[in-house]
């Protein structure tokens, strides 16, 4: 048995479609990135300019991505076994390739781990799961749940893996990328550096 509250959030989070993100934000690709049999993601600010890198772990092997471009920057079909996948390590990391590649990249995904799910200038990031094993992301400015504004203006319904398995979801570290994986696929959204804070109308 369930709540009535718990009810009443279940049917808020059925009732509502998929939208884009709010501005600031906007698509780093124009569509998915198909990538099968995608393990997870991590991110590491790039040793020239410190711009959001994301490292992605699939059973292909390692590909790493520039979030400000979305070019795929480096890629590497047969890492080190030892190295392939992140549950080798303790700290869930995989070595960089690339510009990183005297970097370990912690990695989130199927193996464990976790993105950032907020900002320092009050975005939230969290996944809702009404019809379970699917699960929902949500992207909010109203500092989470309980979502008392309404959708599309406090918050956003922007991704539903019904077709696939959620990987990870959250933001970089700068909070300048929010990136969602999962197990057959990457999207990617940015926002502009010189963003310092909410600004809704």
């Amino acid at each position: 048995m369930i709540s009535e509250y718990q009810q009443r959030l279940r049917e808020q989070f059925l009732s509502v479609p998929v939208v884009a993100p709010p501005a600031p934000w906007h698509p780093v690709f124009n569509r998915r990135i198909p990538i099968g049999g995608l393990l997870g993601v991590g991110f590491a600010p790039a040793p020239d300019d410190g711009r959001d890198l994301l490292m992605v772990v699939s059973l292909d092997g390692h590909g790493l991505f520039d979030t400000v471009t979305g070019e795929k920057i480096a890629r590497n079909r047969d890492p080190d076994p030892d190295d392939s996948t992140p549950d080798a390590q303790p700290d869930l990391s995989c070595s960089g390739l690339g510009s990183l590649s005297a970097t370990r990249v912690r990695i989130a995904g199927l193996f464990g781990g976790g993105l950032h799910t907020t900002t320092h200038d009050g975005w939230t990031l969290e996944v809702v799961s009404p019809e379970w094993p699917h699960d929902r992301v949500l992207l909010s400015a109203d500092g989470g749940m309980p979502h008392n504004g309404p959708h599309g203006q406090d918050w956003w319904h922007i991704f539903d893996s019904n077709y696939s398995e959620l990987r990870a979801a959250g933001f970089s570290p700068s909070g300048r990328t929010l990136a969602i994986a999962t197990s057959s696929d990457l999207t990617l959204w940015a926002r502009p550096d010189s963003v310092t804070s909410v600004k809704l109308q």
